[in-house]
């Protein structure tokens, strides 16, 4: 055998030999790429599974955001509509505040303007209590003093009547007397002497009264008292006044009696009321005046 062929046939056996190694490895490699496919179409099958899972959810998830947006948008279109009409409440309210604001400021200027007028008429009132108490006072003091003043006019009335009485008995003693001394001139022949006289007969028993001066004394009646048809005048013998004097008691322009003094002290006096008018009513606060 030839070299030649001995190096083909060498050749030949290391190709063949290379040539099993290839197709083993071909073959173990086949192998391993077939697992390689069938892993992969299974991780593809469940990559498939996985999306159409994963598009379901996204669908899902899709809807449930479409949902919420709607209800998102219908809340925040019924906000808005809420907000506006809150807008339109607070504008109100504004306008509302405003008025009043404007009402408790004239509340409180009326208020203001009372507290002072309640002050002043406190102090009005209390200025005048005490001028009623003042007025009080001396009333109390007058009528003190004209129930004095009575007291001393009904013992004075009661010793006029004495004296009245007195002269009656002292007239009817005269008359008996008279008649007596008529009895005695017939008697002897002697005409029997007409007596007139000197005083004229009254129905009360009065201080005669003196005939007006025109001296003007002016005043008022201060009390009165009914039972006895007394009044207390404001002017006494201080001022001119006298027992006996007569004053004209009018109202205005209206002559309501006359009043003739009976008793006078220095700053006040009393006297009797007389020829009062009918249908009027001295009382106190009337001006008394001596010339009309």
């Amino acid at each position: 055998m030839s070299t030649l062929t001995k190096t083909l046939v060498v050749l030949l056996t290391l190709s063949a030999i290379f040539l099993c190694g290839i197709v083993v490895t071909y073959v173990t490699n086949a192998d391993n790429y077939k697992s390689l496919l069938v892993e992969q179409r299974r991780k593809s099958q469940i990559a498939v599974t996985e999306q159409k899972a994963a598009q379901e959810q996204l669908r899902k998830k899709k809807e449930e955001f479409q949902r919420r947006e709607d209800e998102l948008t219908a809340n925040i279109a019924s906000l808005g509509q809420r907000i506006a009409n809150l807008e339109n409440e607070l504008r109100t309210v504004k306008t509302d505040k405003d008025a009043l604001d404007k009402q408790v400021k004239s509340w409180v200027s009326i208020v203001n303007e009372l507290t002072a007028a309640n002050e002043n008429q406190g102090a009005l009132l209390t200025a005048t209590l005490a001028d009623l108490e003042q007025i009080k006072a001396q009333q109390i003091k007058q009528h003190r003093e004209l129930a004095e003043t009575t007291e001393e006019l009904v013992a004075k009335i009661a010793v006029i009547q004495t004296l009245d009485t007195q002269k009656k008995r002292l007239e009817e003693e005269n008359a008996g007397l008279q008649n007596q001394l008529d009895t005695f001139l017939r008697k002897h022949g002697r005409e029997v002497a007409s007596i007139e006289p000197v005083t004229p007969e009254r129905t009360r028993v009065l201080p005669v009264s003196p005939i007006p001066e025109k001296i003007g004394l002016s005043g008022t009646i201060l009390a009165i008292d009914e039972r006895y048809s007394i009044a207390q005048i404001s002017i006494g013998s201080a001022h001119g006044v006298k027992e006996g004097m007569r004053f004209f008691v009018t109202r205005g322009d209206q002559f309501l009696c006359e009043l003739l003094i009976i008793d006078v002290e220095p700053e006040k006096a009393a006297g009797v009321l007389e020829r009062i008018r009918q249908g009027y009513k001295p009382r106190a606060g009337d001006n008394i005046t001596t010339n009309l």
